[in-house]
């Protein structure tokens, strides 16, 4: 089995993957080829990771094990007429454009070509990736562990139903620019309290990074967490209190709802 992998389409989100398996040291450079629609981006790509680069889809997709397709969900049937009867049943094809559904891709490619389908997000280039993927009509579980062995060096993966693939987008796919947003939140917060942006930014960093280990490692609900740090009249029940006030908690249900929605229309060309 080759050990070249391809990842067709290396915007934000491709090049995520590039990094993330180059340093985790599990493909070569030279194992990996990605592909760009400009000069500048091929380059970009070469020098910053050493990989192989080229314009061709089916020049990178031949001989692959493993097909990573990462184009935007508006570029996906221009790639996929482009591969039209290049691909092979022994290769592996594994999208992560947000919103397509594996029934597309196999109209596309047709020939029994094994599609698995996943959504990674942007922290697989420091190996802290979250996944959902799931496996198209022709995936076997040969085709699932192989798309399984490319995420875990870049982070973890859970296995769900397809149907619940937006809401995965939703949550995690999405999910650093929600976390992202609250950390400058909380960084503004602290620079009007006095404090420097870098100290802000320190503090707020660290915290967030803490919180998720403890959640993570010692497996404590979020609950249990909160209830740890709120005493009975203290500063974070004061802030708590604003907080639901505000109807925070609402606002996140809703726009994760939005997301989900917006992951649906998008899978329906919209």
């Amino acid at each position: 089995m080759s050990r070249k992998i391809a990842i067709l389409g290396a915007g934000k989100i491709g090049e995520a993957l590039v990094a993330g398996l180059v340093s985790s040291g599990w493909r070569k450079p030279s194992e990996i080829v990605a592909t760009a629609r400009s000069d500048e981006r091929l380059e970009a790509l070469r020098e910053r990771y050493g990989v192989e680069t080229t314009r061709s889809n089916v020049d990178a997709a031949r001989d692959a094990s493993v097909v990573v397709i990462a184009v935007k969900p508006q570029d996906i049937e221009e790639l996929l007429r482009e591969l039209a009867g290049a691909l092979e049943p022994s290769q592996t094809i594994l999208s992560i454009a947000a919103a397509i559904p594996t029934a597309l891709i196999e109209r596309h490619l047709g020939a029994q070509i094994p599609v698995v389908r996943a959504m990674p997000n942007t922290p697989a280039a420091v190996h802290e990736g979250m996944a959902g993927l799931s496996a198209g009509a022709h995936a076997a579980e040969e085709d699932m562990a192989r798309a399984e062995e490319v995420l875990s060096h870049l982070g973890r993966s859970v296995r769900v139903a397809e149907s619940y693939m937006d809401a995965v987008t939703a949550v995690s796919g999405s999910g650093p620019a929600y976390f992202a947003l609250l950390a400058e939140s909380m960084i503004e917060a602290g620079i009007l309290l006095g404090l420097s942006r870098e100290i802000s930014t320190d503090l707020v960093v660290q915290t967030m990074l803490g919180t998720a280990k403890l959640l993570r490692d010692e497996k404590m609900h979020p609950v249990e967490l909160r209830e740890m740090v709120t005493s009975p009249g203290g500063t974070t029940i004061a802030a708590i209190r604003e907080l639901e006030q505000a109807g925070v908690r609402a606002a996140f249900l809703n726009a994760i709802q939005a997301a989900m929605k917006r992951s649906k229309e998008l899978a329906e060309g919209g």
